[in-house]
């Protein structure tokens, strides 16, 4: 492929972290390789806003500078309105690929249900653009070794792989989630399936320098069999894998349809 193919791809970039986020810049870096990007993300962080929109106030874009010289759109919006207003017209054309993260900290089993940056990618299959959401594993890593740019090298394989296939079928994205791999050790992937709770919850409870009570819901990371098993994400990431996990808009259990047939009737309410 020549160097002005490659030129007339179009990459739009999202996260949920905030436009000044480490790993988005990263990702912006790395996927410039492969074509012309376009950044526009929140102008601060909407970690666990879910599929959150913006129906009800004007959204606001503003063009800001990267640290790498570049321009990207700062919205007011969650992520998945990022991706809206970039597909309804705010870019020139149509992507050809979407790519939400680097995320700091793993979207994992059912809890992606909860994560911003899988939302902007969904909305980009919602539209029928590819789209990949990926995370890092911030919380194993040191704090003085946050090296996004190992996620981001393996986004740009994996961006260059799906640039140069067919598209993925419609209605489906793909969730990555990169170790922590000190070392420089090879990153090797396994295709996987959600696993189950990626996190208990439990309450902390205190009270403020003015004496009212307060609510904190928090979690820990679970691991092993009460994470989902074997095939999993969960798993993947356990045993030191890049996972990827292709997920369908379509929550409908089509399984169960035939079952619950006979529901129909009984439910009937007569005039």
């Amino acid at each position: 492929m020549n160097g002005e193919a490659k030129q007339e791809r179009l990459i739009l970039i999202t996260n949920d972290d905030g436009i000044t986020a480490p790993g988005l810049l990263a990702l912006k870096r790395s996927l410039n390789s492969l074509g012309r990007t376009e950044v526009y993300a929140p102008d601060r962080n909407w970690s666990a806003a879910s599929r959150t929109r913006t129906f009800h106030k004007p959204l606001r874009v503003d063009p800001v500078p990267l640290l790498d010289g570049s321009v990207g759109y700062a919205t007011s919006g969650t992520p998945s309105d990022c991706v809206s207003l970039a597909l309804l017209g705010l870019l020139d054309r149509r992507p050809d690929l979407i790519v939400s993260g680097i995320n700091a900290g793993l979207n994992l089993g059912r809890d992606v249900s909860y994560s911003g940056t899988v939302a902007a990618a969904m909305e980009g299959a919602r539209s029928g653009v590819p789209a990949v959401a990926v995370s890092y594993d911030t919380l194993q890593a040191p704090s003085d070794d946050l090296d996004y740019d190992r996620a981001a090298d393996f986004l740009r394989r994996l961006a260059g792989f799906l640039l140069d296939r067919p598209p993925l079928p419609p209605g489906i994205l793909l969730n990555v989630n990169v170790p922590y791999s000190p070392g420089g050790r090879t990153l090797r992937t396994r295709l996987t399936r959600l696993g189950g709770e990626a996190y208990s919850n439990y309450l902390v409870t205190g009270k403020d320098p003015h004496g009212r009570e307060y609510y904190w819901i928090t979690g820990d990371p679970l691991t092993g069999a009460s994470a989902g098993g074997s095939g999993t994400d969960i798993e993947a990431i356990a045993e030191g894998y890049v996972s990827i996990t292709p997920i369908h808009l379509d929550m409908t259990e089509h399984a169960l349809l035939t079952e619950l047939r006979p529901w129909e009737q009984e439910l009937d309410l007569a005039a």
